[in-house]
């Protein structure tokens, strides 16, 4: 083996120790004992309790602000792919200034501090009496999910060969079967870890929901940093439970989209 090859592998894998060691920390934390946490000197071996769990799942607030970001981060992230994915392959397709602006327009959103776009949508959505509901996060996020999945999209449809598209048009296919069924499909690989990565964002979000909701449209970012403002006495082991049911999603999302991508990668190998 290459002293180079050794030295990458050793590299990543002291970059996955950083990555996973914090998480499994974390898992090992939601089931100790307040008297196992507070110690100078951390326990890694200990009788794990499933009362942090427990309060954590049996409270109606945290209950109530896991169904709100379900259904919140899904329906962004699903209109969010509705109107990206489309728009993402236009722009690659059809290179014009308007296509241009409407690029740099995605990215701009991008580079809004969360308080700029907050301030505006909190005095649209008191307006409209719309403010602290689920619609009115849901259009919030959206600016999140369409900026995100047009960005990363573009490059996954500029990878699709013209050649193949060119020959779908002599084939007779019109410009949305072409979409359908030959963009679409090639550059799916990517715009699914688009698609999972707006998701992230979303799920994570943090700022927006704490200005844009009170009670009924609370997200579970917000009820878990809720536990912490207790001062001296916070609850480690149920502030790490909740910090466990958050991560929950987003793991079980890369995990089975970074199945299917290995999968699919494995397929296209075996076939060459």
């Amino acid at each position: 083996m290459k002293l180079s090859t050794l030295l990458l592998r050793l590299v990543l894998f002291f970059a996955g120790l950083v990555v996973v060691l914090p998480l499994l920390w974390t898992l090992l934390n939601a089931f100790k004992t307040n008297a196992d946490l507070l110690v100078s000197t951390p326990k890694l071996f200990f009788t794990p309790v499933w009362d942090n769990m427990d309060y954590v799942l049996n409270r109606r607030s945290v209950a109530r602000a896991l169904v709100n970001s379900l259904v919140i981060c899904s329906s962004a992230v699903a209109l969010g792919a509705v109107l990206g994915v489309p728009a993402a392959y236009v722009i690659a397709r059809y290179r014009n200034r308007v296509t241009r602006e409407a690029q740099f327009f995605a990215l701009s959103l991008r580079f809004l501090p969360p308080v700029a776009v907050a301030i505006p949508m909190m005095v649209i959505w008191l307006g409209l009496g719309l403010y602290d509901s689920r619609i009115s996060m849901i259009v919030t996020y959206m600016t999140i999910t369409v900026s995100i999945t047009i960005w990363l999209s573009i490059p996954a449809f500029e990878r699709v060969p013209l050649a193949v598209e060119e020959a779908a048009r002599v084939d007779r296919l019109g410009p949305y079967a072409t979409f359908f069924r030959i963009a679409l499909p090639i550059a799916r690989l990517q715009i699914l870890s688009a698609i999972a990565f707006s998701f992230i964002l979303v799920w994570n979000e943090f700022l927006l929901a704490m200005m844009l909701t009170t009670s009924k449209a609370k997200t579970l970012p917000i009820i878990a940093s809720e536990m912490s403002q207790l001062g001296m006495n916070v609850p480690w082991g149920i502030l790490n439970a909740a910090v466990v049911l958050l991560s929950l999603p987003p793991l079980i999302l890369l995990v089975l989209i970074g199945a299917g991508m290995n999968s699919a990668f494995s397929r296209k190998s075996s076939q060459d």
